[in-house]
């Protein structure tokens, strides 16, 4: 295994703009890097020789590889990276909305991407319904790792850098438990002379850390927040994801309340729908109740089982009762399509089928 470098996706343009003299030349590393998705200082043709060469010492620009990946028949990808300390992690590239044509056929409008980026290598909360759960927390991943992310799966699907996406942070590990490393990301992809993705464009999904909540909210990066909920009574919770007992429903609804948002957005809170757990309409009354006072959307997830679980997949019938009651009682609800469900589609079940097939060295 090689020594482990700092990649250049950890900096801002002004951080790189204070490591590298003349600063200009920061602007042009930012275009190789997220213009041209370059891997290899050597392509960088207007950077002296010299400089290319002291940068491949200090520094590495991709810090992952892709080793595996898994394709859907709706168009979701999930790829498994591996990082230069060996360990792996998963990123999904997901469509949600095709091409458009008009009768001439031609195109009116893009197909519509969003990628989901971990940004742990495993977790701390331990949620139940989890696989990335089963193998426990390993560490963080740097900001270089959660930016490598989007920019190899962007890389690997020709998608051009100024191409609007949205990034969702709900793959492995809790993001507000790494909220320097999330944050110094967020902040990366802002920056107009690299991927420019806006914050308006970058969701935040907890599991509940409401402390946490608050201090995202006093950086006010402008980013959505969601929030994992998936029950309305703390005993359910509790059983579901034991970090409950620590941040119980009514600290996290309190923080969502105080969390600075665009007046026109909504909070979103993800509900994973349980069959013969949460999936009932005395449940749905419960949601209602909990939620009043906050312009909230509610985001009705499908579980999707993976094996050994002890839980189950609802009916359909079921998810859209709920959703009625929802929408009936004057909140805004959306089921959810499950994506990827002919593939490794549970959260940390690529990783879990290929542990034992990884090896080799960067």
């Amino acid at each position: 295994m090689s020594t482990t470098k700092p990649s250049l996706y950890d900096f801002t343009q002004k951080e790189l703009t204070a490591l590298v003299k003349p600063s200009f030349r920061a602007k042009q590393i930012y275009g190789w890097l997220y213009h041209q998705y370059t891997e290899n200082f050597d392509e960088m043709k207007n950077i002296p020789k010299a400089m290319k060469e002291e940068l491949t010492q200090k520094y590495c620009i991709n810090p992952m590889k892709i080793v595996k990946k898994e394709e859907s028949s709706d168009g979701t990808i999930k790829y498994l990276f591996e990082l230069q300390d060996g360990k792996t992690v998963e990123t999904v590239w997901l469509k949600m909305k095709d091409e458009k044509y008009d009768e001439d056929g031609t195109l009116i409008q893009e197909a519509r991407y969003t990628i989901c980026v971990s940004t742990q290598v495993g977790c701390k909360v331990g949620c139940a319904f989890c696989l990335t759960a089963k193998g426990g927390f390993t560490r963080d991943l740097t900001a270089g790792e959660i930016v490598a992310q989007v920019v190899n799966l962007k890389r690997d699907n020709n998608h051009k850098h100024n191409r609007k996406i949205n990034i969702v942070y709900m793959g492995m590990g809790e993001p507000l438990d790494n909220l320097d490393n999330l944050a110094q990301a967020i902040e990366i992809f802002k920056e107009e002379e690299g991927l420019a993705i806006s914050a308006k464009r970058q969701t935040v999904s907890t599991s509940g850390l409401s402390n946490k909540i608050d201090q995202l909210g006093k950086m006010d990066l402008g980013v959505h927040i969601a929030i994992s909920l998936h029950a309305v009574d703390d005993a359910l919770r509790s059983e579901l994801i034991p970090m409950n007992k620590a941040h119980n429903i009514n600290s996290i609804i309190e923080a969502v309340k105080r969390f600075p948002i665009d007046t026109r957005k909504r909070v979103m809170f993800e509900y994973l729908v349980i069959k013969n757990k949460n999936d009932d309409l005395g449940s749905a009354k419960k949601l209602v109740k909990l939620l009043t006072g906050i312009k909230a959307k509610v985001n009705l997830i499908y579980f999707n089982p993976y094996p050994g679980t002890p839980y189950e997949r609802p009916s359909r019938e079921d998810m859209v009762n709920f959703q009625e009651y929802l929408i009936n009682h004057g909140l805004l609800s959306t089921i959810r399509d499950s994506k990827g469900i002919d593939i490794s589609a549970a959260c940390g079940q690529l990783k879990e089928k290929n542990q034992d097939e990884i090896k080799g060295d960067f």
